[in-house]
């Protein structure tokens, strides 16, 4: 049986990877937080060992904070474990963090592990590239209040897919954060609108 480890342990993704995980007779290693307390299910506590946690479980899972991940990264090579990356709101040195841990161990890192968003992504970027910068691109998700990053991954995902059809670098092409008189949209931009609000899981 696979032992799993999760990073982020006592947040809202964690405790649902961990229900699933049980649900599905997986085998639970243990999970980390800040906080480290609590358990992640019924004897099975949440520390903050990130590296004890490593050496014990088969693979890792992380649904943390950006702010952690080099840690998590470091336990995980030193453990020679792969993981699975899903926290969002990482910026450009998180990704080389990222890169350079992929040449030592297995790292799959996504804004969404959902089969059905990733779908979508290949869609918009196919849509992107057959319709061209004549048609306006514009990104808005809902997400709940507790969320605290925006764009979600998921929005990001999509704008990076909607680059890629156009050929462009979507760090270029980014509109966000609109207020006041802007001035007219410009030809080409991906825009992005972030709405936060209520117990809403993801729209």
């Amino acid at each position: 049986m696979i032992s799993i480890g999760i990073f982020g342990a006592a947040g809202r993704m964690g405790q649902t990877i961990a229900a699933v995980a049980t649900e599905a007779g997986l085998g639970l290693a243990g999970g980390t937080d800040r906080a480290g307390s609590g358990e992640i299910a019924p004897g099975i506590p949440i520390t903050t060992d990130v590296a004890a946690l490593a050496q014990a479980s088969d693979v890792l899972i992380d649904f943390s904070v950006p702010g952690a991940l080099s840690a998590h990264l470091d336990a995980c090579i030193a453990a020679h474990k792969p993981i699975l990356i899903g926290t969002t709101g990482l910026e450009p040195v998180h990704h080389a963090l990222i890169d350079q841990a992929a040449l030592v161990i297995p790292v799959l890192q996504t804004g969404n592990t959902s089969l059905g968003v990733n779908l979508l992504a290949a869609l918009v970027e196919q849509a992107a590239a057959g319709l061209g910068d004549d048609w306006d691109i514009e990104i808005v998700e809902m997400h709940h209040r507790h969320k605290v990053d925006a764009p979600s991954g998921t929005a990001l995902l999509l704008g990076e897919a909607a680059a890629r059809g156009r050929g462009i670098d979507l760090a270029d092409h980014s509109e966000r954060g609109r207020d006041g008189i802007t001035g007219a949209r410009a030809k080409g931009a991906i825009g992005f609108a972030a709405l936060r609000g209520g117990s809403v899981a993801g729209d």
